[in-house]
């Protein structure tokens, strides 16, 4: 079951075309992060602001791996998620929302 404040964070991390493209771009395999900036079209300090967002809400996951030559490389993938909106799904999440004051708010 997803909770309120999932469904929240969810949500908000799917309003956003850039991270749509993100997320289909990544479900065709795994990417670093230099590879799927050219891809998209984007800087690099944009997209890890996007897939910071993806990560709070378990969209996607990260691992760094060092490459053979040595170097870093942050590598991003889809992480295992269903999402249900319907009427009902939502009814159910809304009793589980935490206080307006106690939700994080990041964007």
């Amino acid at each position: 079951m997803t909770t309120g404040d999932e469904l929240l964070r969810a949500l908000a991390a799917l309003d956003n075309p850039h991270r749509l493209r993100i997320l289909a771009v990544l479900a065709g395999e795994r990417d670093y992060v230099s590879n799927l900036a050219r891809e998209l079209g984007i800087s690099r300090p944009l997209l890890q602001v996007h897939l910071r967002k993806l990560e709070a809400a378990g969209l996607v996951t990260g691992n760094v791996e060092v490459s053979p030559e040595g170097k870093a490389m942050k590598f991003y993938e889809i992480a295992p998620f269903r999402l249900e909106l319907t009427p009902e799904a939502v009814r159910r999440a809304v009793r589980t929302l935490s206080a307006p004051e106690d939700r994080k708010v990041d964007d």
